[in-house]
């Protein structure tokens, strides 16, 4: 089992109220409700930021670095997701954007945009090797891989084993930058400007990768309203080399699958959409696909949790300043020595997360399931949550491992009052006579 020692949704518990919305909306059922506070499951936790949209209450946050955060080395380098150009409607240049963040204290900054373009090309190499499992699916959205090593192990082995663009421009823009500079590597921080929670628990926590190269993740909503007054900065940077129009489109859902295999292929955005087509593969009912493309959130990153603009106008936004800029694909843009120049494929396989396994020994972990059923067997099935677990199921699982008992479904407890009740009117008839 990959352990995972962080995590960057947080409960706040002195808002939660102990309500079950995020009970029932979690996609790996990884949220119980005891004592009247939510409770998050580590092991079960993917990072995906559901709760965080829909608690009323703004209970569960998501943990990310300050700008403080980049003063812990000599140097620092942005690394803004193309996700927050659709943050600023009308934007004509993502050069505003990347001046802004110099503007507030970077050294630095590096498109994310590129490191998708690199990505792009290295992915369509890959599939160039016909015995690797197809449909090939992204690994771009770490939500969506850790919800593979949670429900769908079987699946793991169609992950695509490149690193996620992030990773990817981390690497180029500290060799750049110490090139450029003359300074050491350990010198450099690079910050990923993050739209999910997802990612900033894929820097501390590394999926395919022992080490991130990344220092940090600062929220997209932090980083908002630092920037907007620096947003009619004049460009200093003629050397700007700008990404492609591709490695923009990443930030929407399609833009990875449009850049990487256009014509083979099927982009999925929600999680729970997600889980319905992995449900689909695992039944082998997809197997025209070359490419599968998965967002956890609606719209891709655009639709983050921790994005400023709504997602629809976000979106409509980046589809304007990528139609607007010069359709020239990443085979023609990225050099091929750059797929060996900078690090490109995972050094750590991706592992099942067995933490739904009951138990180690198969003949206790047959016993607990045998117990489980019966215990199904006396529950009411309507789902509802009040015990405190999302479903009877999980409700079940949950007495089998000494989490709770029978009493905490209100069914259950309302059937065997009832019955006390009877017995107590019967009780007292037999003395009157």
């Amino acid at each position: 089992m990959e352990a995972i020692r962080y995590h960057s949704v947080r409960l706040d518990k002195d808002r939660c109220r102990g309500c079950t919305n995020c009970l029932t909306q979690c996609p790996t059922e990884a949220i119980r409700v005891r004592g009247g506070r939510a409770h998050i499951l580590d092991t079960l936790c993917i990072d995906c930021g559901e709760c965080i949209r829909i608690c009323d209450y703004h209970a569960k946050v998501a943990e990310t670095d300050s700008l403080e955060d980049i003063r812990k080395f000599k140097y620092s380098i942005a690394l803004p997701a193309p996700s927050l150009y659709g943050q600023f409607r009308n934007l004509r240049n993502p050069v505003y954007v990347l001046e802004a963040l110099r503007a507030i204290g970077f050294d630095d900054v590096f498109e994310v945009a590129r490191g998708a373009d690199v990505v792009t090309r290295a992915i369509r190499e890959r599939m160039r090797d016909t015995s690797l499992p197809r449909p090939m699916i992204s690994s771009a959205c770490p939500a969506v891989v850790r919800l593979i090593q949670v429900r769908f192990p079987d699946l793991l082995d169609h992950v695509v084993d490149v690193r996620q663009p992030m990773e990817v421009a981390a690497s180029i823009a500290r060799a750049e930058f110490c090139k450029a500079h003359g300074c050491r590597p350990e010198e450099v921080g690079c910050f990923f400007i993050t739209p999910c929670p997802a990612k900033m628990t894929a820097i501390r926590s590394p999926l395919g990768q022992a080490k991130s190269e990344l220092n940090g993740a600062i929220s997209m909503t932090d980083i908002y309203g630092l920037i907007l007054p620096h947003m009619d900065a004049m460009m200093k940077n003629p050397d700007f080399r700008p990404s492609t129009r591709y490695g923009v489109g990443w930030a929407m859902s399609n833009g990875e699958a449009n850049a990487v295999c256009p014509q083979s292929s099927l982009s999925v955005d929600g999680i729970t959409n997600v889980i319905g087509v992995l449900e689909e593969l695992e039944n082998d009912k997809l197997q025209d696909l070359e490419f599968l493309e998965g967002n956890a959130c609606i719209g891709g990153c655009v639709g983050g949790c921790l994005t400023f603009e709504n997602n629809y106008v976000a979106k409509a936004a980046i589809r304007k300043m990528v139609t607007a800029m010069p359709d020239v694909h990443p085979d023609q843009d990225v050099p091929v020595n750059m797929l060996t120049k900078y690090p490109m494929k995972n050094d750590v396989p991706f592992r099942p997360n067995d933490a739904m396994k009951l138990d180690d020994n198969l003949l206790v972990a047959m016993q607990m399931m045998n117990r489980m059923n019966e215990i199904m067997e006396r529950l009411p099935g309507y789902d509802c949550g009040s015990c405190g677990s999302p479903t009877c199921k999980t409700f079940a699982e949950d007495i089998v491992r000494g989490h709770c008992n029978e009493m905490d479904c209100i069914h259950v407890m309302r059937d065997k009052l009832k019955v006390m009740a009877q017995e107590m009117v019967a009780l007292a008839q037999t003395r009157r006579e």
